[in-house]
């Protein structure tokens, strides 16, 4: 995890995003929500401006209850409501943290709080706000081989880097969990098991506002970063939206101010950063449907050859608008003539060298385009017949599905847009 994911920082999930706004079922009458209101109240936050709602696009959000400006102050979330790692070295865990050596990471930290007052349960006193978080989550970490399978290549590497990050962290903390049986009737192996760091690693990487804290002695070095943000965290993304986010040292209070207009009643949303699909599902577990900044990127199966010729080239992608700029360079390289190969410098300027150079380039990713389509196509066939014989895999496979939906407009897209290149040309 990074010290900044772009806007400020903010790391967090939520279902698909769609452009169309759409009224919410308000839930603020629901129980776990009034004891949280109540929980933050007593900690000086008591808003009226924001309701927890259920959308029919978005699942659980925020609804407002009066017209926003930009540049207003959606949201200011006192100091005390915040869990952090200094919250949690404070609290009965402090001790241990403390003795420990090598010193743990901050996010270790939080993951290990998170996991001993779920354990907890009645007894933790940050039980209105466990109530609330996800049960289950769908970042890749979690979701089934089967289905990470069925993940476009690019994404399907990162999200098996991603295991095995999490796994290498849960093997690595063993020791120190260890160390807290003195805190448990139960032995700390059954309660600090795998799929209970998993949940907390989850949770903290989806979820946290980026926060910059003092180094502490009893923490690693490691950038200690993050802020749980109870309410704050129920607001969901936009692509198409700005804010401005931070603590701000006067208040005490960590704020969020919007850039955009919002009508009374109507669902607020935030950005998490500028993030295409494939980067929005292995950080958050969602996709947004119409992000303008998506893009289906070409793996090196469809072009080894670029990436080891001109190892420069990353991100090779396809968008709305067509071959990225990346892309086109790239192939016009690899077509140059012998006579042509001189003028290199001009292609990565963005010269014409010849029409022969242009129409080898366009041809080329033109197949490389239809190929994409193909196997993409193919790869919602499959999800479509394993969304029948695997029942229990249903909510994965939906989400792996509009992923691919969203990639195979873009591919039909580009396509369209290639032909009318290449027809220009000719």
């Amino acid at each position: 995890m990074r010290k900044n994911r772009g806007r400020t920082g903010r790391k967090r999930r939520r279902k698909q995003f769609s452009s169309l706004p759409s009224n919410g079922v308000n839930q603020s009458h629901i129980l776990e929500y009034i004891q949280l209101r109540k929980w933050l109240k007593e900690r000086g936050f008591n808003d009226r401006n924001l309701r927890p709602a259920q959308f029919s696009d978005t699942g659980r959000g925020l609804m407002t209850t009066k017209a926003f400006q930009a540049g207003e102050l959606i949201i200011s979330l006192p100091e005390k409501c915040l869990l952090t790692a200094g919250t949690v070295f404070s609290s009965y865990l402090g001790e241990n943290i403390a003795k420990w050596k090598p010193p743990i990471s901050p996010l270790i930290a939080l993951c290990t709080f998170l996991i001993a007052e779920k354990y907890a349960g009645e007894q933790s006193v940050w039980k209105p706000y466990l109530d609330v978080l996800p049960k289950t989550y769908t970042c890749p970490v979690c979701l089934d081989q089967e289905v990470v399978r069925l993940l476009p290549e690019p994404l399907r590497r990162k999200a098996q880097e991603q295991r095995t990050m999490v796994q290498e962290l849960y093997t690595s903390s063993k020791s120190f969990f260890s160390s807290l049986q003195s805190l448990f009737t139960e032995n700390v192996a059954t309660v600090f098991n795998y799929d209970a760091l998993q949940w907390a690693w989850c949770t903290v990487n989806t979820r946290t506002v980026y926060m910059k804290h003092s180094q502490r002695k009893c923490f690693s070095r490691e950038p200690d970063v993050y802020a749980l943000a109870p309410y704050l965290d129920l607001l969901n993304h936009s692509p198409n939206v700005q804010v401005k986010a931070a603590f701000n040292e006067q208040t005490r209070c960590y704020e969020i101010r919007t850039d955009s207009h919002w009508r009374r009643y109507e669902e607020l949303f935030i950005s998490y950063g500028p993030h295409d699909n494939q980067r929005l599902l292995l950080e958050y577990g969602f996709v947004a449907i119409n992000n303008p900044q998506s893009g289906v990127y070409v793996s090196a199966a469809h072009a080894f050859y670029l990436l080891v010729i001109f190892d420069i080239f990353r991100n090779l992608t396809f968008g709305r608008d067509g071959p990225s700029w990346r892309l086109l360079t790239a192939l016009k390289l690899l077509c140059l003539g012998g006579d042509e190969f001189t003028y290199w410098k001009k292609v990565l300027l963005g010269d014409i060298i010849s029409a022969r150079n242009e129409e080898r380039s366009l041809n080329i990713a033109a197949k490389i385009c239809f190929s994409l389509i193909e196997e993409t196509q193919q790869v919602l066939h499959q999800i479509s017949q394993m969304k029948k014989d695997k029942m229990n895999l249903e909510n994965q496979l939906a989400l792996v599905e509009v992923l691919r939906l969203e990639d195979l407009m873009i591919l039909q897209t580009s396509a369209e847009i290639l032909c009318n290149m290449h027809t220009a040309i000719t």
